[in-house]
């Protein structure tokens, strides 16, 4: 009776981890020869016949006879007189099988028997996760959200596996209430101790990627190609995409009427703004098409520095920057150039590395980061607007304005 109650307690593990018979019959041969070997010192002398399906198991041990009085090995060898207990016409020289009880283990070996089991099951379990889900990552994949701490939101899926969705993969405009569904891509899977960990990421550029890939038939058919993506999560983005067919308009593809295809892309990213930008090999054309809306006057390209001075008018100038300069940043990012905004009339300007010896280095790379490198380009934003877009303090801008204004005064 105890061999079928432990059975039946093992097949449990069975019905519940979906474990394949063959698989749970190996395991538990396993872990019983993991505990016959702590106890006798060896398992090879020993067969286990295992029937999960039934409840069945048995246990022999294999030993040789011996005259009485050269036992040599107790767990190989059985002395004849005690041979003769099981069967009286042994004789020395055969082999004896006798069935071993799981009672004879010892109610300790029993229950660390089964802890093993347990261990070797959920491992076992752990391992399956762990490949299933190395073979998502970079896919989108959907789960409820179960728990909602500070740096990171517990999710679920149908099969009760745990993702996390840390903080800093999140869209900065993202709320989500327990028993929301969310969607975001696998984005890294690894194996912490015997435990898979599976993290989601919705800030993520491939993330839009697999969007366009679920959301518009030509690009999941392969007659659209995804070139490149660039984003700033929750508030702008830069998709170049390009088409194997010439029929095939790449963009209006992906936009469609009145930006009905990318307006769920666009609800699902909470509001992002999504410029989608025809791909070309020709660099001073993309430069222009990525700095759209702002239309551009003229470039110079320097292939060593990957650097492109773009010549544009006064008025173009904040079109091409962006707000928060994410225009030009992306821009840059899409393209593979660092990219210069000049005026036209630039002659006129000054340098903003002209005034370093008044103006620390630092305070110049913030504006430059906006793509503010002259005098008049700054002296053209008002202070609220600088401040909001770098990183510096209003009493630091004022001052910088205040110096480059001496100059034009002067």
């Amino acid at each position: 009776m105890e061999n079928l109650a432990l059975i039946e307690s093992f097949s449990e593990f069975k019905d519940d981890k979906l474990i394949d018979r063959v698989t749970l019959m190996a395991i538990l041969e396993d872990v019983f020869r993991s505990t016959l070997k702590k106890k006798y010192g060896s398992d090879e002398n020993f067969d286990i016949i295992i029937n999960p399906d039934k409840g069945d198991l048995e246990i022999w041990r294999n030993r040789v006879v011996v005259a009485d009085g050269e036992v040599e090995d107790e767990n190989e060898e059985i002395s004849l007189s005690e041979a003769q207990k099981i069967e009286d016409d042994f004789e020395v020289g055969e082999d004896v099988s006798e069935e071993v009880k799981l009672v004879d283990l010892g109610r300790r070996s029993i229950l660390a028997l089964r802890q093993n089991l347990i261990s070797k099951i959920h491992e076992h379990d752990n391992t399956n996760i762990y490949k299933q889900f190395k073979e998502l990552e970079g896919e989108i994949y959907t789960a409820e959200v179960h728990h909602i701490r500070h740096r990171a939101i517990i999710l679920l899926d149908d099969d009760g596996n745990e993702i996390m969705l840390p903080k800093d993969k999140q869209i900065p405009s993202d709320f989500f209430r327990k028993g929301d569904n969310v969607r975001g891509i696998i984005e890294s899977v690894e194996l912490k101790g015997n435990k898979p960990s599976i993290i989601m990421s919705r800030a993520s550029p491939l993330f839009l990627e697999k969007l366009f890939e679920q959301e518009i038939p030509e690009v999941f058919d392969g007659l659209i190609e995804v070139k490149k993506v660039v984003r700033i999560p929750g508030e702008k983005a830069k998709v170049a995409v390009d088409s194997y067919d010439d029929r095939i308009d790449p963009v209006g593809a992906c936009v469609g009427m009145k930006g009905s295809r990318i307006h769920g892309i666009v609800r699902e990213l909470g509001n992002e703004n999504i410029d989608v930008i025809s791909y070309t090999n020709n660099i001073n054309l993309f430069i222009t098409r990525a700095l759209s809306p702002a239309k551009v006057t003229s470039i110079k390209l320097d292939e060593e520095t990957k650097r492109a001075e773009v010549i544009l008018k006064p008025e173009e100038v904040s079109k091409a920057i962006g707000r928060g300069g994410h225009n030009i940043r992306l821009a840059g990012q899409l393209t593979g150039y660092e990219i210069d905004v000049l005026r036209e009339g630039a002659e006129e300007d000054v340098e903003l590395t002209e005034f370093s010896d008044e103006i620390e280095e630092w305070i110049i790379a913030e504006f430059k980061k906006i793509g503010l490198d002259t005098a008049k380009s700054v002296l053209e934003k008002d202070i609220p607007f600088l401040v909001s877009s770098t990183d510096l303090e209003e009493e630091t801008v004022q001052e910088v304005v205040n110096i480059l204004k001496e100059e034009f005064e002067e």
